[in-house]
């Protein structure tokens, strides 16, 4: 059975570009820290947004699809699911509202990892909560379209051991100050994608893990912009990332570091893209009409005129609908729906 040991984390030299990168996250987290104080208002929009968004994507990368439209009605709680994947829709939101509501509260142990999964399939006729009964393959297409092994997950009778393993040598380097959360973290998520420990949702879960942990730890750039859209906007590289570190997991001679790049690397986004729109919306050295434009174009759902009065408490109704309507004219701008229903967003 596999073995659980983060002691070679401990005081790791990061290679020179995850140094790099993890120095910026720093630096934007810290930014992130001083702006909330000021624009509480601001953050609670950009979550609303990231939360359709993160369950938009991570239900996407597992092709667990609807329309934009009935994604938004699911998350609001404007709608009961109508199917099966909007059910699968509904339980990840209710999951992922539990983890953005009490993180803290949430200890990372096995009963709560259970829990987790129960609520996330709530909705399916299967239910969740349960680990796998019957032993399963990693299968992957190659470009010839046949199916192989990529490797041996954990039998389903060793499952149970192997995750109290697993959050016992999470536990233990956690507790340990020589160790890099940001590095622990995805080791941690790719051992338990190679367990995996459930017969569904193992993907799914392994997001809504990663949220949980990166929050605990103090990283909550995901809370505003979605870390699972930026998983499912580059999942060939996610995938790929993958596909390295869990080569020869089974004999415990694998090597992380391909998806702790990954990992970091989509993070460092978040970040990025969060401080991207919040330099814009609250510049003193841009105007009302810059302000309003860039709020649009980098917004990732489309946007109603009340939220765009929302983000940008400071500017009028008036402004925003003379905005809107050049940019519309120019054909920067499209607009979904009519009347008090329309949203706009950038053309691509």
């Amino acid at each position: 059975m596999r073995k659980f040991d983060y002691s070679f984390l401990k005081n790791t030299l990061l290679p020179i570009n995850l140094l790099g990168i993890t120095n910026t996250i720093a630096e934007l987290k810290a930014l992130e820290q001083v702006r909330k104080n000021d624009f509480q208002k601001i953050f609670t929009k950009l979550e609303s947004i990231a939360k359709v968004q993160s369950v938009k994507g991570s239900n996407a990368i597992e092709n667990i699809i609807t329309t934009d439209k009935r994604i938004e009605e699911i998350v609001n709680h404007s709608s009961a699911p109508l199917n099966h994947n909007e059910q699968e829709i509904a339980g990840y939101r209710d999951a992922l509202n539990a983890i953005h509501n009490g993180f803290e509260n949430i200890a990372i142990d096995e009963q709560n990892i259970i829990n987790l999964h129960s609520l996330m399939l709530s909705y399916t006729e299967t239910g969740g909560g349960k680990y796998k009964t019957s032993d399963n393959l990693i299968l992957e297409i190659d470009q010839d379209g046949n199916r192989k092994i990529r490797f041996v997950p954990t039998k389903a009778d060793e499952t149970q051991a192997s995750m109290q393993q697993l959050i016992y040598a999470f536990i233990d380097a956690n507790n340990d100050c020589g160790i890099n959360k940001l590095l622990l973290i995805p080791c941690f998520i790719l051992d338990f994608l190679c367990i995996h420990p459930f017969s569904d949702g193992n993907g799914r879960m392994s997001r809504l893990l990663s949220l949980l942990l990166l929050y605990k730890a103090g990283f909550d750039a995901g809370k505003y912009i979605s870390f699972e859209e930026q998983i499912n906007k580059n999942k060939n590289s996610y995938y790929e990332s993958l596909r390295r570190s869990s080569e020869n997991w089974e004999n415990n001679t694998n090597d992380y570091l391909p998806f702790i790049e990954n990992f970091i690397f989509t993070l460092l986004i978040c970040y990025k893209e969060l401080d991207k729109r919040f330099a814009v919306i609250n510049s003193k050295n841009v105007s009302k009409r810059e302000r309003i434009e860039q709020t649009i174009l980098n917004s990732l759902l489309p946007l109603s005129k009340r939220e765009i009065n929302y983000v940008l408490p400071d500017v009028s109704t008036t402004t925003i609908e003379i905005v809107v309507s050049q940019m519309l004219k120019q054909e920067k701008i499209k607009k979904i729906g009519t009347f008090k229903n329309a949203k706009y967003i950038k053309i691509q």
